[in-house]
């Protein structure tokens, strides 16, 4: 086509298509770094692995605390118990988690793939027992690059080893979850863990040990569809980590003792730590990129660099667009980061975690079903009162048995001619039949309104309504 200047690939005499149009994937080997957000992510870290990995062994009522017992349809959080007609409930816990990401990444972009990801979680750890016993990354990339020996097959069998703990280790708590812990360690120990639950363990285990021991910084750069699209949350005024070109250019060496103006240097002496600290490989100095997740590394290497060389901290630092243009003061950027989108969705938010907050309080620890019976749907009994047959399920969702008053109203001399007391166990279900009974001649032939009314004995305000019909013919 007359002027299409677009590149056109060019296959030698020779080469393979695959060599012209693939580039194979580069190793990355992210040098260790220390400072203020390197802190912040490895106390992000404990957290995460502590609430994960520890909550599956607590205990509340003889019980584990935290339970979704997928087959017997019953979620256990805490002193809560949430049955399958509590779906609203993962509704608003997936708002409230959608509206936060949304919320986090207007202010400060990726917060949550550089500090509280699990791909960034597990791959931080893996990286820490990686350099533990192979070294930092000079050591890595000459261990690599040594041909195969004792030492080399030592080291990498002692690392992949502690890696494939580890991951079956996770594995095995994400299954805890979901079969009591306990039950499964005794499993887990006598060789005896049914299918699904090895199936599960050994899943997951190979998903943590891929992603976090091999895959680390593809993951995020291809797989994350969150890397496509959070560029459409971002404006200028997110805090963003950005590289200040103009303190730092033109880049280059020089000794310590040198003044960079007398030189015609920026202050960025192109030490590359920034890009060997970057947990994706990327060049912060070249702007901000999509493969960046936000960890902040790069800030820390740097600010460790110009301490060394004595020039102030933050030639890369959190910054926003208009903050660089306008070179606004940090009060002036924090001002602007509280914007009408941010309130808009801090409002909202605010609102949601409250009503969800409130509606558990008063949620009513009964729920009732009413199912009418098919198979008679009206007859005429003993001295002509007209009878309908129902099926209620009674479902407690306390952990202690309650016994329940059912009666029913809505029709003139409308009663039960069952005895309209139950008893149901703790957390369960029990399905009751009541028949429900009319005078003759008390009203007309059709279809007419009714209410069941169900209340614990003994307990105020655990009061259940539900409608149904009468049919009279």
């Amino acid at each position: 086509m007359a002027g299409d200047s677009r590149p056109v690939a060019v296959v030698r005499p020779g080469e393979s298509v695959e060599q012209a149009l693939y580039e194979v994937q580069q190793k990355v080997y992210p040098r260790a770094v220390h400072g203020l957000f390197a802190a912040w992510r490895w106390a992000l870290v404990w957290a995460t692995q502590l609430v994960f990995y520890g909550t599956a062994w607590l205990s509340w009522n003889d019980r584990q605390a935290v339970l979704f017992d997928i087959a017997h349809r019953k979620f256990y959080i805490f002193g809560l118990v949430f049955w399958p007609q509590d779906i609203v409930y993962l509704t608003v816990l997936l708002i409230i988690s959608a509206l936060s990401l949304f919320l986090f990444t207007a202010v400060a972009g990726r917060l949550w793939c550089g500090y509280a990801c699990p791909q960034t979680v597990y791959s931080e750890i893996f990286m820490w027992i990686e350099r533990r016993i192979e070294g930092d990354r000079n050591r890595r990339i000459r261990l690599d690059q040594a041909p195969w020996g004792t030492r080399k097959l030592a080291l990498k069998g002692a690392k992949h080893g502690l890696w494939i703990l580890l991951a079956l280790w996770t594995g095995f708590t994400f299954v805890g979850y979901f079969t009591p812990i306990r039950e499964l360690w005794a499993e887990v120990l006598a060789a005896d863990t049914g299918p699904w639950e090895t199936f599960w363990v050994l899943f997951y285990g190979f998903a943590t040990y891929g992603n976090a021991g091999w895959m680390r910084e593809q993951v995020c750069k291809y797989m994350c569809p969150y890397a496509r699209f959070q560029s459409a949350m971002f404006d200028k005024d997110t805090l963003i980590i950005t590289y200040d070109r103009e303190r730092g250019e033109p880049r280059g060496s020089r000794s310590r003792k040198s003044d960079p103006a007398a030189l015609g240097l920026g202050h960025c002496v192109d030490c590359k730590i920034c890009v060997q600290v970057c947990p994706t490989g990327i060049d912060i100095r070249e702007g901000l990129q999509y493969e960046c997740i936000g960890c902040a590394a790069c800030i820390d290497g740097c600010n460790q660099v110009m301490e060394k060389v004595g020039y102030p901290k933050g030639l890369i630092r959190y910054s926003t667009t208009h903050a660089m243009e306008q070179k606004l003061t940090r009060a002036q950027m924090f001002r602007h980061a509280f914007r009408p989108r941010v309130l808009l969705y801090s409002a909202i938010l605010v609102g949601i975690v409250i009503a969800a907050g409130v509606s558990l309080w008063l949620r009513v620890p009964l729920k009732v079903d009413v199912i009418r019976d098919r198979a008679a749907i009206a007859r005429e009994v003993e001295g002509g009162q007209i009878e309908n047959v129902y099926r209620l399920q009674l479902m407690n969702t306390e952990e202690e048995e309650r016994y329940y008053y059912v009666v029913v109203g809505g029709l003139p001399g409308i009663h039960l001619a069952t005895p309209g007391q139950f008893m149901v166990d703790g957390a369960s279900s029990r399905m009751v039949t009541v028949r429900v009974r009319v005078a003759p001649g008390a009203v007309q032939p059709g279809t007419h309104a009714i209410q069941f009314q169900v209340s614990a004995a003994g307990v105020a305000g655990v009061e259940v309504r539900e409608k149904s019909v009468f049919i009279v013919r």
